[in-house]
């Protein structure tokens, strides 16, 4: 059952308060931010104890937050065969919530596999939808891109891809604002007969789609802007954003260090300094908030594990705009075969 929120029925945000490597005070400070800021109502779901004692400090934003108790909690290292049993869980109620329509969209920073299990389990796939998949936003110097899938699917076929770059496409258009989304196609040369068997099945797929195909791009054409979104299989997109956000670090610390270890240069900082904001800005993982996982029966929302309270606060937010603007109606509607739409 489809739970999309619209803009004239605003359902609440759930919000896994057990997740996350920062702990539950973190959590509930990105929330009570995106509370107040957003306007937005939350249904804050984990131990009540310790989810309302971090609440006390947020009195303003405490007005539109319900606890929603949940005995159990998924650590990080839970193993694979405990993640199952784990049924009263805070991911697995949050997202009955969404299954139940109380909310309009789930956000974790939790345990991974934990929220791809209980969402198959609890939301299941959309009509067409055989692969779900995980996608992260990124920044180029022509605005933010979707990359998917980047580990929900490490082995995929090009039947796979397809659907992964249809519902980007849909994501592009409905939460990045991007009007004609350019598809591009992770490969190691941006000639049609280069990249494996997959991504050579996969280019000729693309290519009779009707998407706007811009061909095969090499990795360094990421941060050039080259598509609003690209496709790889699982494997291969995790290991780029894992580099990428290894090298947006390094970057960052090396500027940082170089321009205090002379006062010359912290004198040039100092007139630099908005623009050496905004350039950490576009850099910064927090400010994509979270990774939508597409193909699921409502809005599931994926943030990064080391989250803090202002990424857990834009997480909400992406998890409001996904909901608000229809992305799974829309995917819906894309995805089902043309007899049944």
């Amino acid at each position: 059952m489809s739970t999309t929120r619209t803009p004239g029925h605003a359902l609440p945000v759930a919000v896994d308060g057990m997740g996350g490597d920062r702990g539950v005070a973190t959590v509930v400070q990105g929330v009570a931010a995106a509370a107040v800021e957003l306007g937005c109502e939350v249904l804050l779901v984990g131990r009540e104890e310790a989810l309302r004692t971090e609440l006390a400090r947020y009195p303003e934003a405490a007005r539109r937050i319900t606890v929603v108790p949940a005995a159990e909690a998924i650590s990080m290292d839970e193993s694979p065969l405990a993640l199952r049993r784990k049924d009263g869980s805070s991911i697995a109620m949050g997202l009955r919530l969404v299954r139940e329509g109380r909310a309009g969209a789930f956000v974790s920073a939790g345990h991974t596999g934990a929220v791809f299990l209980w969402a198959n389990t609890i939301l299941g796939t959309l009509p067409g939808v055989e692969r779900p998949a995980l996608s992260a936003v990124l920044p180029s110097v022509r605005g933010p891109f979707l990359l998917l899938d980047v580990g929900a699917n490490p082995d995929c076929r090009p039947s796979d891809l397809l659907s992964f770059a249809r519902m980007g496409t849909v994501y592009a258009e409905r939460v990045l604002r991007v009007p004609r989304p350019r598809v591009g196609l992770l490969s190691n040369g941006e000639e049609e007969s280069k990249g494996n068997l997959l991504v050579r099945e996969t280019h000729g797929l693309l290519k009779a789609s009707g998407l706007e195909f811009v061909g095969n791009l090499e990795s360094k054409d990421l941060p050039r802007g080259a598509a609003d979104v690209v496709v790889a299989d699982g494997f291969t997109g995790n290991i780029v954003i894992k580099t990428a956000e290894g090298a947006a670090e390094v970057f960052m610390d090396l500027l940082r260090s170089s321009v205090t270890s002379r006062w010359h240069y912290r004198l040039a900082a100092l007139v630099l300094r908005p623009a050496l904001r905004a350039a950490f800005q576009r850099l910064d993982y927090t400010e994509f908030g979270g990774a939508p996982l597409l193909g699921m029966q409502g809005v599931v929302i994926v943030a990064h594990g080391r989250s803090d309270a202002r990424a857990m606060r834009n997480a909400v937010r992406v998890g409001v705009e996904a909901a608000a603007r229809g992305v799974v109606g829309a995917l819906q509607g894309m995805l089902l075969p043309e007899g049944a739409r």
